[in-house]
């Protein structure tokens, strides 16, 4: 009797209670097999519920990018629901990645990335029971066979340092990165009986020039960059940040939002972020600046975006201060100015030293 079988049965007998009778009650269903230490390859997983695919391909990421196929997410269904259910991820969750070559770059419809070919296959599970002494009990495994175009039947766990510190860091929800899945944003303690896909609603599409800061500004700080409005606007017109010894040689094409995407800008960084970078620490201090000039497709200074930090802890980007102006001569035209600015923490928490995303050292 196939497993779903199975699971009507017993709900209609009562050996398994409805969701909202006891959480518990969730964590006796299971989509995986342990052999041992080893993960046996879960089947089916197309039939479970689609989350996303995100891709951070090489061409944006300087030519190294850590996972640069495009990742088919699938999550299996009773962990959806506890999950719409209670926001919580339950004992015996597991997500799907499904490794997808990215194909060509062009199509009828224009310029973009398409997928290729399945390349691989990996799988986090989050057990307390199986899993006791990894942080926040979820391991992970891969079954891709980069010798082989057949996936391995059976996989063991990566190593604590391998996966679960970065999912620790950076990811939203209990180690799972659902900042960058709507589905299951929208789904998050929704309730049982809601179905998040079917609602009318949608988030108003988040527009460059209504970027508003989410935390307070620090006043009265003696920073090198200043942060007043018209302070700043000043110091940027006057140049004073091309003193700063660290600085890029040459243009290059903008992988962020700035202006454009593609369109050439050129970093400039204090000794405080420079020094920091340079040390590998965690966190930056308090006063590491980064200045980006901003060009327009004329090769034209058309703005500047400016981070600095206002504290010694990050606190998820609230302790940077975040500013961009779309003209060199309107001090007013401003895209973004404030501490805790989301479009700008949404991308810069992708980088892996403190919201900087900028390459260090810099090419001579």
């Amino acid at each position: 009797m196939k497993k779903v079988s199975i699971l009507v049965l017993a709900v209609f007998l009562g050996i398994i209670t409805s969701c909202s009778d006891a959480t518990s009650s969730y964590d006796e269903v299971t989509y995986f097999t342990m052999e041992g230490d080893k993960l046996k390859r879960p089947t089916d997983y197309r039939k479970w519920v689609y989350v996303g695919t995100p891709t951070t391909p090489n061409d944006m990421n300087n030519g190294k990018a850590a996972f640069p196929e495009f990742h088919n997410v699938y999550i299996d269904p009773t962990s959806y629901k506890h999950w719409k259910a209670t926001g919580e991820w339950r004992e015996g969750t597991i997500l799907i990645k499904e490794l997808v070559s990215v194909g060509t770059k062009a199509a009828v419809s224009g310029n973009g990335y398409f997928m290729g070919d399945f390349i691989g296959l990996e799988a986090t599970i989050k057990s307390k029971k199986l899993f006791p002494n990894e942080p926040g009990n979820w391991s992970y495994f891969s079954f891709t066979n980069p010798g082989s175009k057949d996936l391995k039947n059976t996989a063991t766990a990566f190593n604590t340092n391998q996966c679960n510190s970065c999912h620790e860091g950076n990811a939203q929800d209990d180690f799972v990165f659902t900042q960058h899945y709507p589905v299951l944003r929208a789904a998050k303690g929704a309730g049982e009986g809601i179905t998040p896909e079917n609602r009318s609603s949608r988030p108003k599409t988040m527009v460059i020039g209504e970027w508003e800061p989410s935390a307070p500004t620090p006043a009265n700080l003696d920073l090198e960059i200043p942060l007043e409005k018209e302070a700043l606007f000043a110091y940027l017109k006057s140049g004073a940040y091309k003193e700063f010894k660290t600085q890029e040689k040459e243009k290059h094409p903008s992988t962020g939002p700035h202006t454009q995407v593609g369109l050439p800008v050129r970093v400039f960084m204090n000794d405080g972020i420079a020094s920091s970078l340079a040390s590998n620490r965690d966190e930056h201090p308090m006063g590491a600046s980064i200045v980006k000039e901003m060009f327009n497709k004329n090769g034209e200074l058309s703005g500047w975006a400016v981070m600095v930090k206002t504290q010694d802890g990050s606190d998820n980007g609230l302790g940077w201060f975040w500013y961009e102006v779309t003209s060199t001569e309107d001090s007013s035209a401003l895209a973004a100015m404030g501490n805790g600015v989301n479009g700008c923490i949404s991308c810069h928490q992708i980088g892996n030293r403190d919201m900087v995303r900028t390459s260090f050292p810099f090419q001579d």
